[in-house]
């Protein structure tokens, strides 16, 4: 087995010393080589940051074989928003490391520049976020084990209308995802009767939030949603710093603000905010459970489980599911037909990949972000149950 570079790499390696010896390998089977494809330094590497402890988590509870065939991760970093980085390292996966599996891809964009080496080179990949829309359509060998954006976005607009809110400000990222994300809020919440009375699309990467908060401030919406990934920090914190808690305005955003990694960088600016998720740390479930054990004995020093490392556990459950259907072959579409319609019981609650779609349905869950003793907790509030993606026919 080999996973690299890898962080923190003698612990993970003791951690998975046990595994190496539960493994029955044939001498005359070639290892099942997966390419892993993402963001591991640059803006979003905190994304990726466990993943690592989460793939040795999978391999502590089922081993580091599939099939006769010793799993080899090869890791290869695409350093943020770079799509033709990432096409260039697609292609030296499939090529020169000629890896079974693609795996991956933090950022949409990326995605669809990989995409055409998948396409080409009919190598079924399996997303661990890319969540916009457009990314499945023209590349049939690609699975989403993530979410879309319309998949958290309707379900929190539905919420939001069953709390009488009317009239909601968006802020979002500009790029694919973030426009998505605007979009599908402002058609769900508008079809429940609300009122979008102002939208902005702020520059990747923007940390400088007070002529927007002034215009947010003046329009006096009942709430804000925002999707701002690596700046909704700087923004939540020039939130608070202003004053805008005092205002009552309600923060409705995606689980990416909240996430518990960024919740002591958030301090007070995160109590009170209402996001929504495909998984939330304390979600109570055996599964959930075992998860978060084996992540940290993996690495104590790893951070908390996130749907980062939820979706990287279950493409892992995954690609060993349909190799021991094909008994260690990989058939290209024989795996696509394998994936559509699979199911599976994950951290996150049930999963199943839409046979028509290739996208995860699965359970969407509204949470509350409030201060306990020193520290602050996401406690679940509502539940969607298996929601597939409301735009998606």
């Amino acid at each position: 087995m080999r996973i690299a570079p890898v962080a923190r790499c003698a612990v993970l390696a003791l951690a998975l010393a046990g595994c190496l010896a539960q493994s029955t390998v044939s001498a005359d089977q070639p290892p099942l080589k997966i390419g892993f494809l993402a963001s591991f330094s640059g803006p979003y590497a905190d994304q990726n940051r466990d993943t690592d402890a989460a793939i040795a988590a999978f391999f502590k509870e089922h081993g580091d074989s599939v099939a006769g065939r010793k799993v080899q991760i090869i890791k290869r970093d695409d350093g943020g928003l770079a799509p033709e980085n990432a096409r260039r390292l697609a292609q030296d996966l499939v090529v020169s490391d000629q890896v079974d599996y693609l795996m991956g891809l933090t950022l949409s964009p990326n995605a669809m520049a990989a995409g055409q080496i998948s396409t080409q080179a009919k190598k079924p990949t399996l997303l661990v976020n890319a969540g916009a829309y457009g990314v499945l359509e023209p590349n049939p060998y690609f699975a989403r084990f993530s979410f879309t954006t319309g998949q958290e976005t309707y379900p929190l607009a539905d919420w939001a209308s069953k709390q009488k809110l009317k009239s909601v400000y968006v802020i979002v990222t500009d790029f694919s995802s973030g426009i998505d994300a605007a979009n599908t809020f402002r058609t769900a919440f508008e079809a429940k009767g609300g009122k979008i009375v102002g939208e902005e699309h702020v520059p990747v990467g923007s940390k400088d939030f007070a002529a927007y908060i002034q215009r947010i401030r003046d329009a006096k919406p009942q709430a804000i949603f925002a999707f701002l990934t690596v700046s909704g920090v700087p923004f939540m914190k020039a939130w608070y710093a202003g004053g805008g808690p005092q205002t009552g305005i309600k923060i409705l955003a995606t689980g990416d603000l909240v996430k518990e990694s960024s919740l002591p960088a958030l301090g007070d600016a995160a109590v009170g905010i209402v996001a929504s998720t495909n998984y939330v740390l304390d979600h109570r479930s055996p599964v959930n459970d075992m998860f978060k054990r084996d992540m940290h004995a993996a690495d104590p020093n790893a951070g908390v489980a996130d749907f980062f490392t939820v979706a990287t556990y279950d493409v892992m459950q995954a690609i060993y599911a349909v190799t021991a259907k094909q008994n260690g072959t990989v058939d290209a579409d024989k795996t696509m037909a394998l994936l559509k319609g699979l199911k599976l019981q994950s951290p996150r609650g049930p999963i199943e990949i839409d046979p028509q779609t290739r996208d995860c349905t699965q359970n969407i869950y509204i949470e509350r972000t409030d201060k306990a003793g020193s520290g602050y907790v996401n406690t679940e509030i509502a539940t969607y149950p298996q929601v597939r993606d409301p735009l998606e026919k």
